[in-house]
């Protein structure tokens, strides 16, 4: 018995299973985004969006990709709280993935948790800060807290990666020269 706590030492400890690094897709992101700004209209601007959600929707290997289908699944069958368990998932294995936090917080923002939809969406912004839907979505969940002029302010930086985006709408004053 007293060889069996050596042998244990010896052994290799178990490999946990760790998420791959993250495509960088920023000099692609960039060209589309710039696209987005020169754009001369809706429907160009739409077929660039979807492009960008192409890229952010990639996930980093399968186990990923499989558990934010599941989560956004979950999302659009009204299982919010479903959503954002299968997300704790996906960020707890691929925690420098942007998306997983973006759509932990659009389910949170969905249960009016506008608190814990801001933690989400600026941890999506601090590893892309060009996301341009994390940057709606914490301009509309500053809102949801009643933090109008601040969400004024994130909404005009998406607008400014952006114009075409259809939170515009809900500008105060007219966009004008400045973005």
């Amino acid at each position: 018995m007293k060889w069996i706590l050596p042998l244990c030492l010896l052994a290799p400890p178990a490999l946990a299973e760790t998420c791959p690094a993250v495509a960088d897709h920023a000099d692609r992101l960039d060209q589309i985004i710039a696209q987005l700004g020169a754009s001369g209209g809706e429907a160009a601007a739409q077929q660039l969006s979807r492009q960008l959600w192409e890229i952010w929707l990639d996930a980093p290997d399968s186990k990923a990709q499989e558990l934010l289908d599941k989560g956004m699944r979950q999302r659009t069958e009204y299982d919010f709280l479903g959503a954002r368990d299968t997300l704790d998932a996906l960020i707890e294995y691929c925690p420098a993935y942007a998306e997983g936090y973006n759509q932990r917080a659009f389910a949170s923002f969905l249960l009016q948790d506008y608190e814990a939809a801001l933690v989400d969406l600026d941890a999506a912004l601090a590893i892309m800060p060009n996301h341009v839907a994390a940057l709606a979505g914490k301009a509309l969940s500053l809102f949801g807290l009643g933090r109008d002029a601040e969400g004024q302010e994130v909404l005009r930086a998406a607008l400014k990666l952006n114009p075409w985006l259809q939170e515009r709408a809900l500008l105060r004053e007219a966009m004008g020269t400045e973005l």
